[in-house]
């Protein structure tokens, strides 16, 4: 094969743009992708000058993908830069990745779109700019070698980033072309390739973010340092609205390493030492005195008191309504009632909260992993009292959030230390202790459904009636509407991609608010979560007062509702259903949609002497589209992980108004032993894109819980499952 490179000759006189481009490329490298203009204050403060955001073309024919949104172990650096490099007919081999930073972004007129990375969102809401940013680079390299040869771009094709002029067999490489590609004006159209024509997408291609993993390179937040650094270790009232009366600075100040004892704000202490562990030795044994406030006495007991009142009282806010469910459950013969309840849950990620920031008058630099990079600058710029132009934050790659970070409060709070510590790098880092008491829960609820079934067996009427949080209001309030938390009918909603999937004649799904003290979050899955449960649990407990099939009856409420129905069953089937299991074993069923995905999954379970045994698990997902089968799977089998943990053990209590689990010992998770084998059927069927990460682990308790019930004759409507007697009764 003959390479021909593009001489100076070939190209076309440079523009402005052509004369920054061309400064970037005598650089070593050059970028260029998705047109996103330039700012004129952009352009004027780049320091090392661009023409477009997402791809950077060195000589070597490395080829650089930036990725804005937030890797966090599920994989979607990889699947992002899978779709870039897909429309780039580029060498999958030669692919490597940077992180984008918010204040960059910020200065390009947010040229890599919004950088949040929450909802299972990170490919299904940026696949389209992504896309079109790799093939709109592909077109100005395609354009820069057609104009040195002097021909039509239309005669020209590219694979695996060597570009060919069929007619004269002429070849040329993208490292060749990159500087020329700068004088080329970017399409303002381009059309992406059909998904059934991809060859890098849709593959299951090697993660880019696997091997510094494994040799020990890569640098988490808790493990970043740098020269002249000190820890910060902070600890805030125990009781969420509670204050900091007084500390005694005095006590401590003679230990070793301790340079500074900080009130941080009304709620907050914080020791800075040399050391983490000597800061947190110092903190340990520093004297406090907290004004507790009003919450000091509230205890689970009281909040569940709260909630079963909201059971049965009026409420403004409706998720879904169709029919007169009331009227009818009112007239009906036979009603069939349960109350459920679901509670509070940790993130618990093996990474705790950490930021290091170094602030001066003039500039706060911050790093730090967060889910949220807009969110968090905007937080440091408010906490440094400098305008956002001056801050920065050097975006991290998480080990482990599941929502946790998509809040800001730890960012603030690193700054507000690192501001009474100016010109020098201070580390904060949560204990573990810290970390499980001030987080950001995932909300407490109780629920009751009530049910109407005529005499043949068929669901004329449902109420569902969640009492409990809302996350919205304490988080999210500008999301709160005429009907409430939005978060809360996850699952449940009319149509969208939260819908419930089953036709009723006459439903009505609604939530009492009850908001106790304990902070909320969104955690992994969010409310869908729990959604799932009570509701996929009650239609068991429908099918059985009907004396049908599980399978059936809810086959008999999925017509108008086919891809739900096309899950449930392939997930039935793949565990057999209506074949009988070996002996002692019994299964069940569960579907949801949830974040635009359609999921089910269907259970083995064997109940011996009350210990439970999860043996199997078989997961059906019809996300639409599917850009690393691989990655799928393993989130799949990932999400279940966190899910059967919130099903077994996973509970937070409520004593003297704070938290009582404090750490591992006492907030249990999963262990390897335990884990049941997985099957998972991708079934993507286009037109659509939905999410990975999160909806499949709602379907993965009830199916085990329905599992339980056929096991044992036991409905377990109140979890963990660790508080249950599975005994035989």
């Amino acid at each position: 094969m003959t390479t021909h490179a593009i001489q100076p000759s070939d190209r076309a006189r440079l523009s402005r743009r052509g004369f920054l481009a061309g400064s970037a490329a005598a650089a070593g490298a050059f970028s260029f992708g998705f047109s996103f203009p330039l700012s004129t204050s952009a352009l004027a403060q780049a320091a090392a000058p661009e023409v477009n955001a997402w791809v950077v073309v060195q000589p070597d024919e490395t080829i650089l993908i930036r990725i804005a949104r937030i890797e966090m172990g599920q994989g979607s650096l990889t699947g992002l830069a899978q779709l870039v490099a897909e429309e780039l007919e580029c060498d999958w081999d030669r692919v490597r990745f940077e992180l984008v930073k918010p204040a960059e972004n910020k200065r390009r007129g947010n040229a890599w779109n919004t950088q949040s990375t929450g909802g299972s969102r990170a490919i299904r809401g940026s696949h389209d700019y992504v896309r079109k940013g790799g093939a709109t680079a592909r077109a100005m390299l395609v354009g820069a070698a057609a104009q040195g040869w002097g021909v039509a771009a239309s005669e020209c094709t590219v694979a695996k980033g060597v570009i060919t002029h069929a007619p004269s067999g002429r070849t040329t490489t993208y490292g060749a072309v990159a500087g020329a590609a700068n004088t080329i004006t970017p399409p303002t159209d381009v059309r992406l390739k059909d998904p059934k024509d991809w060859t890098i997408a849709g593959k299951p291609l090697k993660r880019l973010d696997t091997r510094d993993k494994l040799d020990g390179s890569l640098v988490y937040g808790v493990d970043f340092t740098m020269p002249g650094m000190l820890v910060a270790v902070p600890k805030a009232c125990p009781v969420h609205g509670g204050k900091l009366k007084s500390f005694d600075a005095a006590a401590i100040v003679g230990m070793r390493g301790v340079r500074h004892v900080l009130k941080v704000d009304d709620e907050t202490v914080a020791v800075v030492a040399d050391t983490f562990w000597r800061a947190k030795t110092a903190l340990e044994a520093l004297p406090i005195a907290w004004d507790e406030g009003p919450s000091a006495q509230v205890s689970s007991e009281a909040i569940a008191a709260t909630l079963r009142e909201g059971l049965s009282a009026d409420t403004p806010f409706i998720g879904n309504r169709a029919g007169e469910a009331k009227a009818a459950l009112e007239k009906a013969g036979r009603v069939i009632e349960a109350d459920y309840s679901f509670p509070y849950q940790n993130h618990a990620p093996m990474e705790v909260l950490s930021a290091t920031v170094r602030w001066t008058s003039q500039r706060c630099e911050v790093w730090g992993p967060t889910q949220v990079p807009e969110a968090a600058l905007a937080t440091v710029a408010a906490a440094t009292g400098l305008p956002p132009e001056a801050c920065e934050i050097n975006v991290m790659r998480i080990g482990g959030s599941f929502g946790r970070r998509l809040q800001t409060d730890y960012l603030r709070m690193a700054t507000l230390i690192a501001r009474q510590v100016p010109d020098t790098p201070v580390k904060m880092m949560w204990t573990r202790e810290e970390d499980m008491a001030q987080g950001r829960f995932h909300p407490i609820t109780h629920c009751r459904l009530r049910g109407a079934l005529d005499a043949q067996g068929n669901l004329e009427a449902l109420h569902m009636r969640i009492s409990g949080q809302s996350i919205a209001t304490y988080a999210y309030p500008s999301l709160m509407t005429a009907n409430g938390d939005p978060f809360v009918f996850q699952g449940l909603s009319p149509e969208g991609d939260m819908a419930i999937g089953y036709t009723v004649p006459n439903l009505l799904i609604d939530h009492a608010m009850r908001n106790p003290h304990i902070r909320p979050g969104a955690w992994r899955g969010v409310n869908l979560n729990q959604n799932a449960v009570y509701l996929e649990c009650f239609i068991d407990e429908l099918a059985q007062a009907a004396g049908q099939d599980p399978l059936a009856f809810r086959r008999s409420l999925m017509a108008n509702h086919p891809k739900h129905r096309a899950v449930l069953e392939a997930a039935a089937d793949g565990i057999g259903w209506g074949t009988k299991p070996p002996q002692g074993v019994h299964r069940g069923l569960a579907q949801i949609m949830g974040f635009g995905s359609y999921v089910a999954a269907a259970a083995e379970v064997s109940v011996v002497k009350g210990q439970l045994k999860i043996h199997r698990i078989v997961a059906a997902t019809d996300p639409g589209h599917v850009v690393n089968p691989q990655q799928v799977e393993a989130q799949v089998a990932g999400s279940f992980v966190y899910g059967l943990s919130a099903m077994l053990y996973g509970e937070c209590t409520v004593k003297d108004g704070r938290i009582e689990q404090s750490n591992f010992d006492t907030y249990n998770v999963m262990r390897l032993d335990e884990m049941p084998d997985v099957k998972v059927i991708v079934m993507p069927s286009g037109g659509f894109w939905g999410g990975v990460g999160e909806p499949t682990i709602a379907v993965a308790a009830p199916a085990v819980l329905n599992a339980v019930f056929a096991a044992t004759g036991k409905r377990v409507r109140d979890l963990p499952l660790k508080n249950v007697d599975l005994g035989m009764s």
